[in-house]
């Protein structure tokens, strides 16, 4: 954990620089393809992604160390060989783990969040699960194993190749010449992202194009058909833990609803999609019928509300930061009652992005959280002993963010909302 900690407390601020480059140059050509509320959820997700790797939260039943100790055939030093063949074997891992999340029922909920954004740009990479609780898919790398590829290389090389995907969400880059036929693009990924018909469940490599070229899923961006981007039945939220269950939850209720046993118990592993028979008659749910027809969510936000987003979220971030940094001396539990402090926080904000009444409550459950653990332990994690009057600056910081709150639900929203019923 605390290793991982300090590669995030490297990658964040090179993948907060290079948002805000795509942004300024899409001002710049007059082609924004970053609106900063959709952003701001984006990162959000990609927080509490980080926050739940590094927590631990989630279970592999089968550890690749164990696969090596039982099948290696031989046993590969740490060298460029090994990364090699780890970085191959990783990336087919990808292909396969990647394109059965786009068509098993119960696998798509730990990746919709992914595809949950109406736009199509760099801050959307980082839109990954929380709700990946178990990794059911260890044995994809056998053939590492069975090399002897050592753990630890595999250790390295699965952040670096997960990084490696970040730089082709972008519209502004075009299509590369002879790169289309090697590596994944832009243009290739827009296709994967994309809900037109045509490109629907394609293009789910991650490095290497090849293995969609290899297994028949590849398509090529359409000159006449722009991608348009989210997911059919749309999140309509900014709020990622809420967009991390949605899916499940209505597999949930489907398979609760369903007369036929068969169906409660097939659901799970049907196609993504799938629901019992007549379903979408007697318990509709919002679908986008005409990709080029339909309303983008949450258009109509005050400057004051995305402003006060953007701080919200790089508030957070300093937060977060805090954490990656100071595992060790944060240590167990605690790490535990921080991570939760930090999706309280997100999911309070978050809410307030939605214009729920609710933020307000949320924001009181987060400033009670922050007495309870100052109160406890005398300061904030041990922040004391870098900022001294570090208890002052957050009390002063929550109790800000709520009277905020408070007035965007009992005022500002009030407001905007007969503005544009006036309009």
């Amino acid at each position: 954990m605390e290793e991982y900690g300090k590669i995030l407390i490297i990658a964040m601020p090179i993948f907060l620089a290079l948002i805000v480059i795509e942004k300024i140059y899409g001002i710049y050509k007059k082609n924004d393809t970053a609106p900063l509320i959709d952003s701001v959820s984006s990162i959000s997700s990609g927080i509490t992604n980080s926050v739940k790797d590094v927590l631990g939260l989630s279970v592999t039943f089968l550890s690749y160390e164990w696969l090596v100790s039982k099948i290696a055939l031989q046993h590969l030093e740490a060298n460029v060989l090994s990364y090699c063949i780890a970085f191959f074997v990783i990336d087919f891992y990808g292909y396969w783990s990647h394109r059965l999340a786009h068509q098993i029922n119960f696998l798509w909920n730990k990746h919709a969040i992914h595809h949950s954004s109406e736009e199509f740009n760099l801050a959307c990479a980082l839109r990954q699960p929380i709700a990946s609780l178990v990794n059911l898919f260890t044995f994809l790398l056998i053939p590492a194993a069975l090399l002897g590829v050592p753990a630890s290389v595999i250790a390295i090389t699965l952040p670096i190749h997960l990084f490696l995907q970040f730089w082709y969400h972008t519209k502004h880059i075009k299509k590369m010449g002879f790169v289309e036929h090697i590596l994944v693009t832009p243009s290739h990924h827009r296709v994967h992202h994309a809900i037109n018909p045509e490109y629907l469940d394609k293009n789910h490599s991650q490095i290497f194009i090849f293995w969609d070229k290899l297994f028949g899923t590849f398509q090529e961006e359409l000159d006449d058909v722009p991608p348009v981007f989210g997911i059919t039945r749309p999140a309509n939220t900014w709020n990622p833990i809420k967009i991390n269950f949605q899916h499940l939850s209505l597999l949930i209720k489907d398979a609760w609803r369903a007369p036929k046993w068969k169906d409660k118990l097939t659901i799970w592993f049907k196609p993504t999609g799938w629901r019992p028979e007549n379903f979408e008659e007697k318990y509709p749910v919002n679908k986008i019928e005409n990709v080029f027809n339909f309303e983008k969510y949450g258009t109509q936000n005050s400057q004051k509300l995305i402003y006060w987003s953007v701080a919200q979220v790089l508030i957070t971030l300093l937060f977060v930061s805090y954490l990656f940094d100071n595992i060790a001396k944060i240590g167990l539990p605690n790490i535990f009652i921080y991570g939760f402090f930090i999706f309280v926080t997100i999911y309070s904000y978050t809410e307030l992005m939605d214009k729920n009444k609710y933020a307000v409550l949320w924001e009181g459950i987060r400033l009670g959280i922050v007495v309870c653990i100052i109160g406890y332990y005398g300061d904030w994690f041990g922040l004391n002993r870098v900022i001294p009057i570090s208890n002052y600056i957050i009390f002063t910081y929550l109790i800000l963010s709520f009277l905020t709150t408070f007035y965007f639900v009992n005022f500002d929203f009030k407001t905007n909302q007969n503005q544009y019923i006036t309009s």
